[in-house]
């Protein structure tokens, strides 16, 4: 599924599309319906403006079209076929468009995988502890016994290391220590 694959460049893009360029957009008139008043800072104002300015008709929808114009404005690539797996993965009524509580609930699913994300990474990080950016027999061997798992040799942790050190290097990277923690 592309979820995984659009979740980070989805994230950038919330980042990225500037709130001065939706704000200004919104307020032209098929945008002018929208309750949050100018210049908030809260969330919900801020994800109401891109929502906005994603819905380039003014339908108070959003099409698989306009995510992925969107998406391009902001330097991601999305295809075609992935901005429609986008909509309809949120789409709740079956129309082939988001509205906006399907807008701000494919938002809020994106936020869960970003926490998810870097709850990882700093888990990968306290294992890591050598500052060589992959975690090494030793360094987990020092983290366990850290935890008060004193059983664990060296020579144990290079063993569960070997089984899922892809690329056989005796380390984990982050992306090796992902795939462990997905089992």
């Amino acid at each position: 599924m592309m979820v995984a694959d659009k979740s980070s460049g989805f994230g950038r893009f919330l980042c990225m599309l500037s709130p001065k360029k939706a704000a200004q957009k919104s307020d032209s008139p098929t945008h002018s319906n929208t309750s949050t008043p100018r210049g908030s800072n809260n969330k919900s104002g801020e994800l109401e403006r891109v929502f906005h300015y994603l819905d380039e008709n003014g339908d108070g929808k959003i099409s698989p079209s306009e995510l992925r114009n969107g998406m391009r404005a902001a330097g991601e690539d999305m295809s075609a076929e992935e901005a429609a797996a986008a909509v309809e993965l949120s789409d709740s009524d079956g129309d082939g468009q988001l509205s906006m509580d399907d807008f701000l609930k494919l938002v809020e699913a994106e936020a869960g995988e970003e926490e998810k994300a870097r709850s990882l990474r700093d888990a990968f990080a306290a294992y890591e502890m050598d500052g060589q950016g992959c975690i090494t027999p030793k360094s987990l061997c020092r983290t366990l016994n850290q935890l008060g798992q004193s059983d664990w040799t060296v020579q144990d942790c290079a063993k569960m290391i070997q089984r899922y050190d892809l690329n056989g290097d005796g380390v984990l990277s982050f992306d090796e220590f992902q795939t462990m923690m997905r089992f």
